[in-house]
């Protein structure tokens, strides 16, 4: 398929729309370490693991981080279809992208790996499904250290294409990166004083601006009395008054013979970090050699995973995008690097693998980081172990083929469904009580699966004026407008109107999305 046949098709209704909301089922006996942690490892096939995450954590998402098939068509790789014609290429990564989208919070980021193979029409997708103005940058990873020769132009490099939301959101609350030695030693301790503390080492900083500014071109007179205006073309960084506090403090430095130019003394303490840029060295990030031996400390060289990211490399993505405690997802887990690295950072995740491998390389990669594993970025970040994880698998769809509710659903999921049709918004209630919450002034509530304790057709699931005045007693003092969810109403059209309440029948007005 044509990729402008592709993007120019009526997109009113999403691909991701037919895919059915499925349960997730837990596996007690693969979860392991502390209870509680919000780490969850999904195995099921991702597109369907998206779906069923939407009621609990639409818009919750504070980075999502995707390396998928790269449609090399080498087919070197055990794990995934590398082979796909171009148009099923699209057809896989597109429903994908839209329900990552959903996902995805107002101020989170999304950033998926890809090479030449599919990254300009990857681009182009992205572009549709995000917003053009959503895109931030793509940095260029290099993954190699030494000279590719089989091709024509050898191949060292791979993309990032990273996008969010809201830019400047996130260009306001992304983390800098911090300096290393070789980038710090500009900063220097002409005091002999202890030279590692960062305190006593310092730089001076041109106090020089583009452009003209009026009260910003005064004469600044030096200690030895040499007079000192800006260069032509440019004024002051600051006006006088800032100036002279800088002065007072003793925070301007006028060279080794006070014959230069003011600048502005800046320690090394006082310096937050480095602004990213696109380019991504190895030595910096990692590269393929780095990440197979990785692969194979962990899992040994005969079972290896074919392809894994170095884990510095996802360490410079979550460093940037992310804070501890922030949720990470990742939807082509493979060997379950980004889960690692997110645990390892203390950040909460989700790792989604359709494969065997989620049980013979994520579960026991894993464990391994939870026992206090020392590879990778370990020693870098100080992990000594801890935490948990919780491992799901995907159980029967909660709708029928006609849209309907499926037999033997427990309240708990399909309040989380009604919930978000309604409001639009992820569940995080306990699901105990008829009333689920209020949102924008409007109540919802369901009775369903006897959550009244009262399974009798005239039961628990009935609106009636006694299952009404349970809702309305479980509302903590709300009082307004509600949706309620029911199996039949025994009130009057007029009664509803005068209660401020709007009946919808279970399973006829509960559809899937």
């Amino acid at each position: 398929m044509p990729i402008l046949h592709w993007l120019t098709r009526d997109r009113d209704v999403k691909a991701a729309d037919a895919v059915p909301y499925r349960l997730l089922e837990r596996d007690a006996a693969l979860s392991a370490g502390a209870p509680g942690s919000g780490n969850m490892l999904i195995q099921g096939d991702n597109l369907e693991a998206l779906k069923s995450l939407l009621p609990n954590y639409r818009g919750q998402v504070k980075c999502i981080y995707i390396d998928p098939p790269y449609n090399t068509r080498s087919a070197v790789s055990v794990h995934y279809d590398d082979t796909l014609e171009h148009s099923q290429w699209l057809a896989m990564i597109y429903p994908r992208l839209e329900l990552l989208q959903e996902l995805l919070a107002e101020d989170g980021s999304i950033w998926v790996s890809i090479d030449d193979h599919e990254g300009h029409y990857l681009k182009i997708v992205m572009d549709e499904v995000f917003g053009r103005g959503s895109f931030i940058a793509s940095p260029v990873w290099q993954k190699r250290y030494s000279r590719e020769n089989r091709e024509a132009i050898g191949d060292v490099h791979e993309y990032l294409l990273a996008y969010s939301p809201s830019p400047e959101r996130f260009k306001a609350q992304r983390n800098k990166l911090p300096l290393d030695e070789d980038q710090a030693k500009i900063y220097r301790n002409p005091d002999n004083a202890k030279e590692a503390d960062p305190s006593k080492r310092w730089r001076g900083l041109p106090m020089t601006a583009q452009g003209y500014r009026p009260n910003q071109m005064y004469e600044i007179v030096a200690p030895n009395g040499r007079r000192h205006t800006p260069p032509e073309g440019r004024c002051w960084s600051m006006i006088r008054p800032e100036f002279e506090k800088l002065v007072e403090a003793k925070r301007i430095y006028w060279g080794k013979d006070g014959n230069a130019q003011p600048s502005v003394i800046r320690f090394l303490s006082e310096v937050e970090g480095l602004v990213p840029w696109t380019w991504w060295p190895h030595g910096e990030v990692g590269h393929t050699d780095e990440s197979k031996k990785e692969a194979n400390a962990l899992f040994g060289a005969d079972v290896s995973f074919g392809t894994p990211k170095p884990e510095r490399l996802l360490q410079r993505i979550l460093h940037i995008a992310t804070n501890p405690g922030d949720l990470v997802l990742d939807s082509f887990l493979g060997s379950g690097t980004t889960a690692a690295v997110a645990h390892k950072m203390g950040r909460r995740w989700i790792g989604i693998e359709m494969g065997d491998h989620a049980v013979t390389h994520c579960a026991p990669r894993l464990n391994k980081v939870i026992a206090g594993e020392g590879g990778g970025i370990s020693r870098a970040v100080d992990w000594q172990g801890g935490g948990g994880f919780d491992f799901y698998r995907l159980g029967p769809a909660v709708f029928d083929a006609d849209g309907t509710i499926a037999a033997g659903i427990a309240f708990a999921p399909l309040a989380a469904h009604v919930w978000f049709a309604e409001t639009g918004t992820p569940f995080a209630g306990a699901a105990a009580t008829p009333f689920l919450g209020h949102h924008d002034g409007q109540g919802v509530a369901l009775l369903y699966n006897g959550i009244l304790g009262d399974k009798r057709p005239a039961g628990g699931n009935v609106l009636t004026r006694a299952t009404l005045a349970l809702i309305r007693e479980g509302a903590e003092g709300f009082t307004g407008p509600v949706t309620i969810y029911g199996e039949a109403s025994r009130l009057s059209p007029a009664t509803l109107t005068a209660e401020r309440v709007i009946f919808k029948q279970t399973p006829y007005d509960v559809k899937a999305r």
